[in-house]
């Protein structure tokens, strides 16, 4: 039997991120041999992360970088907010981009799974890389980005036409709009028929309650329950809702507005939200 030391432990310790007992015992177990000793705690912790990959992941953090024409987005979850703020996995989110940048990844696959291995292995908490999301930006447009202060609410905003400073700084506004009111849609033929329909029976049916309603034609009837569904589209979709930063004017029309002011006919390439775990 080899004789182990608290130097062996301390540094298996530091080696693998294993508790002082975990790395004791499993020198012992290997007779004093280093690597074998290393190769056991990672099979543990392996078998830790899939005992537990069910477990819910619902703390985490959204990564966003532009590089040249692509804005990349990148989701990192896990099971409790403390892992979610710690360097490292902040770190494994930041490298992930940096692959996705360096060979054009567009999504998932094994080599950017295995980047959060190693921390998942010695944490033994269930996390996982949830979305690759890659957006290009065409000639002649700017990309508007953000990431609210928790890291769980993150927007993209593409707007083609001009790469004016005024449209750069209304297209990253428009993405801490979104962040706001996270609207449901972006524009109202987007709205599904029968989501409509359903709201239209909603609406019919409180009318119907409202003693206010009483003995009016139907013609009215008619026109009110149309009113009340292009004020509701009007609240649920992006480019209807009044502008984040000036509510006498909708994001249609604050968009026309400053495509004027810089002499283009600006338009929304993409317009993305993303809300961690959706």
């Amino acid at each position: 039997m080899a004789d182990i030391t608290a130097a062996m432990v301390k540094e298996l310790r530091e080696t693998t991120g294993a508790g002082m007992m975990e790395c004791k015992k499993a020198l012992v177990e290997k007779n004093g041999d280093f690597d074998a000793a290393v190769k056991l705690l990672k099979e543990k912790g392996l078998a830790a992360v899939a005992k537990r990959a069910e477990r819910a992941t619902s703390e985490g953090r959204i990564f966003i970088r532009q590089n040249g024409n692509k804005v990349a987005v990148v989701e990192l979850v896990c099971e409790t907010d403390f892992v979610a703020k710690n360097e490292e996995f902040i770190a494994a989110g930041e490298k992930i981009l940096d692959e996705v940048f360096a060979k054009n990844y567009t999504d998932k696959n094994d080599e950017l799974n295995s980047v959060l291995l190693d921390f998942a292995t010695r944490t033994r908490e269930n996390m996982s890389l949830s979305k690759v999301v890659v957006i290009d930006v065409p000639e002649n447009s700017v990309a508007g980005i953000y990431v609210h202060s928790d890291f769980k609410t993150a927007a993209v905003t593409v707007v083609k036409g001009s790469t004016d400073d005024k449209v750069k700084e209304f297209a990253r506004d428009c993405c801490m709009h979104l962040a706001a009111f996270t609207p449901a849609y972006i524009k109202a033929d987007e709205v599904p028929a029968e989501y409509i329909a359903e709201q239209k029976d909603i609406f019919s049916k409180q009318m119907a309650e409202d003693p206010k309603m009483s003995g009016k034609p139907q013609n009215v009837l008619d026109g009110i329950l149309q009113g009340k569904i292009n004020k509701h589209l009007a609240e649920i979709c992006f480019v209807d809702q009044m502008f984040v930063k000036d509510d006498k004017k909708s994001v249609k029309a604050k968009l026309d507005e400053v495509g004027k002011s810089v002499g283009a006919n600006l338009e929304f390439a993409t317009t993305k939200l993303f809300l961690l775990g959706k």
